[in-house]
């Protein structure tokens, strides 16, 4: 159960009272059961073998590496991590908010989820930095294009996702009640009072800053795109598809789930009615597989950001293609001699 405010401290010492509030933060919500395990399961069967691709594509077919390509395949990276992690939460989900998976695995999924979206978050505002100096400052900041910067600013990356999320092991709860467990998230869970002020310093220094940083750095991007002569130029064009990319997937994949996860916190500790905290839920249950997107949105930019992924892509298709094919034929010749 969630834990009351201090002025419904006692509210224990009326049982209607605490029935009711019982009723009223009950986490099962037929969306859960319905929606989560259907979106998961499609960016499941999408995200994972698409960036198993991009990961191979980076190592084998994209040498030598640029700043980009560093900074791309660790996106990759830690989204392959997070997908790994989605077909628990559909089996949790689709079960009827059922865990039976120990409450260390309860922990590391949700460190998991979390892990990998501010990591995200902060290696697309790491690769808008890059691309702001490309297009703004291309001479006199040649030495930001090195590839040793690439390397610290992933580093950095790593350590910064792995340090804002470790306390959400702390606080997040698994329960068990009735011979059934349940895998909270973050927003459900007890100890609201740390849960609130965490969350807000959590989405000011990891989403709210890089979402300035990155929309600064596009506005200025754009700005250039449209001075100066050949604004049409197909180089120009694929700067602004790559801008209005990004910036899609931070107010579209990210910024709901961080409004929304607010607004639900401060839900549960202000004193309103039954329905209208439902109502809060249930929206912040819709913006999270919106956050989990940003995984697609990923895969489209590693098309974006290089015409040689594409074509190193294909040549992997063609090059497994025709190694099927000459198998096929040796096969065929042995039986048939």
């Amino acid at each position: 159960m969630n834990e009351p405010l201090d002025d419904f401290a006692n509210a224990s010492d009326f049982p209607d009272y605490a029935a009711a509030l019982e009723n009223c933060t009950s986490e099962n919500i037929p969306l859960k059961t319905h929606y989560l395990p259907v979106i998961y399961s499609i960016i499941f069967l999408v995200g994972f073998p698409g960036n198993v691709i991009a990961i191979s594509t980076y190592i084998f077919k994209m040498r030598p590496w640029r700043s980009s390509t560093i900074i791309m395949l660790n996106l990759a990276c830690t989204d392959l991590l997070y997908l790994t992690s989605l077909p628990f939460l559909i089996h949790y989900y689709a079960g009827g908010d059922h865990w039976v998976f120990g409450d260390f695995m309860c922990k590391f999924i949700r460190f998991g989820f979390h892990f990998n979206l501010y990591s995200s978050i902060l290696f697309l505002t790491c690769f808008s930095i890059f691309r702001y100096f490309v297009i703004i400052h291309p001479t006199s900041c040649f030495s930001v294009h090195k590839k040793r910067w690439a390397m610290v600013a992933c580093v950095v990356v790593w350590i910064v996702s792995l340090v804002a999320v470790i306390p959400m092991t702390f606080l997040i709860t698994a329960t068990t009640s009735t011979n059934r467990s349940t895998c909270l998230d973050l927003t459900s869970s007890d100890d609201l009072t740390t849960i609130k002020w965490y969350n807000l310093i959590l989405t000011t220094t990891t989403f709210c800053l890089p979402l300035v940083i990155v929309t600064l750095c596009y506005t200025m991007i754009i700005y250039t795109l449209t001075q100066g002569p050949q604004t049409h130029s197909c180089l120009k064009q694929k700067a602004r598809r790559l801008t209005i990319l990004l910036l899609l997937v931070f107010y579209i994949c990210f910024l709901p789930f961080h409004i929304l996860r607010v607004i639900r916190i401060e839900s549960r500790l202000l004193s309103i009615s039954c329905s209208t905290e439902h109502q809060i839920h249930e929206a912040y249950i819709v913006s999270r597989p919106l956050a989990a997107l940003n995984t697609f949105g990923n895969l489209l930019l590693y098309v974006v950001v290089s015409s040689n992924f594409q074509q190193a892509v294909c040549s992997m298709v063609r090059c497994r293609a025709g190694g099927d094919l000459e198998h096929g034929k040796k096969v065929s010749q042995k039986n048939n001699p």
